[in-house]
């Protein structure tokens, strides 16, 4: 599902218009970001849970060279499924 056809979808849901939803989508994804990058963790009971994943540096290869390199540190968003979504 493109994001075209999830704000379709969430405009039929709440029977509005697709620019109310097409707001409604971008201030939900604006805000998860928001929180996200300040290291705050968002929990929808029975939906899931958003947070954020460290991964410590490390050394790796160059699979071409095969001469060895540092992976920098890194943080990544996750999202850990909750009660609801677990048995699909």
């Amino acid at each position: 599902m493109t994001k075209a056809e999830f704000v379709a979808a969430v405009a039929t849901e709440l029977n509005v218009p697709k620019t109310v939803a097409t707001e409604s989508v971008e201030a939900f994804i604006a805000v998860t970001t928001k929180l996200l990058k300040a290291g705050d963790k968002i929990t929808f009971p029975g939906f899931g849970t958003f947070s954020v994943s460290e991964r410590a540096a490390r050394k790796g290869r160059n699979p071409s060279t095969g001469a060895e390199i540092q992976i920098a540190a890194s943080k990544s968003g996750k999202f850990a499924a909750g009660k609801d979504l677990k048995g699909l």
